[in-house]
């Protein structure tokens, strides 16, 4: 996958630079009164302190989970390479990083079970993966071309956390009022005949008439209407994630969500049916 090279920042050298005159990259993303977003100085500091370690030192460094520890490496620190990391295409090197810090998030983050183990909310549940999934949607993203939203957590990264949290947990329960869920075996999680029926070789993509204007709305607003993590696969397909690679080194889907690909195969086919039962009520107005 192509991605962008511009403003991708220094990358940390794998031997003994010759130079400490290091550049930490700016940030894009613009405040309501028009000034530029800014680390905080001792960041920027410690980003071009830390560019200039062997890559193999600086994971060890990131690995590190107590903030207490002298040697520990901030998020935000943590997410500008992983940003940067664009610029060489280097997946192992991402890949390496990206495991530490979505470790980092999914650790803050409120788990559906309750403290004794012994029952679940299923609000702290949607909203786990809301939030872990949308933080991963904007990782991916970013990719393929920068994204200024994740400017925010390269300034405050708990804040910015915290903004995805407020934001799910005001919305888990519209998804939840909208999402008409699809009939499952509970026992095994298969799809039910029906939908696999529905489902079956159908591409909304790849329709006759997706030039169309009007057939796009309609399946935009179908896409918006499925539940968070079916509508995450989606998206992913589109931008060319794919599901089961042949090179094993590629981000895909299942890495990326942290799923089987059983599973996430399962969700799109949902997602595709659903889809497909939507715009056929949109043909018959």
């Amino acid at each position: 996958m192509k991605r962008s090279d511009d403003n991708a920042g220094v990358q940390p050298r794998a031997d003994t630079p010759p130079s400490s005159d290091v550049v930490v990259t700016p940030l894009r993303k613009r405040r309501l009164t028009g000034e530029l977003y800014e680390r905080d100085p001792k960041m920027t500091a410690l980003i071009a302190e830390l560019a200039l370690l062997p890559r193999d030192d600086l994971v060890a460094r990131t690995a590190i989970t107590k903030r207490s520890e002298k040697a520990y490496i901030p998020s935000e620190c943590l997410i500008y390479f992983i940003r940067a990391s664009r610029r060489d295409n280097n997946e192992i090197w991402f890949e390496r990083l990206y495991r530490i810090l979505t470790e980092r998030v999914l650790r803050s983050l409120p788990k559906a079970e309750s403290r004794d183990g012994k029952t679940e909310s299923l609000t702290r549940g949607i909203v786990r993966d809301k939030v872990f999934g949308r933080f991963v949607e904007l990782l991916s993203a970013d990719r393929t071309d920068y994204v200024d939203k994740l400017d925010y957590f390269e300034v405050r990264f708990d804040g910015a956390l915290a903004s995805l949290r407020r934001d799910a947990q005001e919305q888990a329960w519209r998804d939840e009022n909208r999402s008409q869920p699809l009939e499952y075996d509970e026992d095994s999680g298969e799809l039910s005949e029906e939908v696999e029926t529905a489902a079956g070789a159908y591409d909304p993509f790849a329709a006759s008439n997706f030039d169309d204007p009007a057939y796009r709305l309609r399946l935009e607003a179908a896409i918006d209407a499925l539940p968070p993590e079916q509508s995450r696969i989606i998206h992913m397909l589109r931008e060319g994630y794919p599901i089961d690679p042949k090179d094993k080194e590629v981000m895909s889907i299942p890495k990326a969500l942290r799923r089987s690909e059983k599973t996430v195969r399962t969700y799109r086919d949902k997602a595709f049916a659903a889809i497909r039962a939507a715009m056929a009520e949109g043909d018959e107005l």
